[in-house]
């Protein structure tokens, strides 16, 4: 809950500043500054939680593949960068509260599909909830599309 929270607040601020002014910044600009600064305030606190626990020696130690960990990190951070790009991209065309949708129903397809993938027994809570989720997105569908009709005199 709290990381939908924190994550639907940064878009809704995102989104004021994409606002179509003459000073407002691209997408692309927003994201590379939110990047860099959540690099430099998480950096030291990732340090003083973790310390050397990730570095190649400790890792060599531990029986890890330090080669293949950095491929598959670096492999991860790309799609995640990507990920994070197009959903900066899709957020200046489209309003906060329609993103957080959509955002909701990308939730709902990697739980269903994964479910189905992997086989994994659902308990009755799980499925609850995802229903809830779906039955709100249709909701959500369905208020967007009711216009009000303009009166005619």
């Amino acid at each position: 809950m709290a990381s939908n929270v924190t994550n639907q607040s940064r878009n809704v601020l995102s989104k004021k500043a994409m606002v179509k002014k003459e000073d407002s910044m691209d997408n692309i600009t927003l994201f590379s500054i939110i990047t860099v600064m959540s690099f430099f305030l998480l950096a030291p606190v990732a340090i003083f939680m973790e310390g050397v626990k990730f570095t190649p020696a400790y890792l060599q130690s531990a029986g890890v593949n330090v080669r293949q960990l950095y491929i598959r990190s670096l492999l991860a951070a790309l799609c995640f960068h990507a990920y994070q790009q197009v959903s900066y991209m899709i957020l200046q065309r489209v309003s906060p509260v329609t993103h957080s949708v959509g955002n909701c129903v990308k939730r709902v397809v990697v739980i269903v599909s994964s479910v189905i993938f992997f086989q994994t027994p659902v308990s009755p809570v799980n499925a609850f909830g995802t229903a809830i989720a779906l039955a709100g997105v249709f909701l959500y569908s369905r208020v967007k599309r009711i216009k009000a009709k303009p009166k005619t005199a």
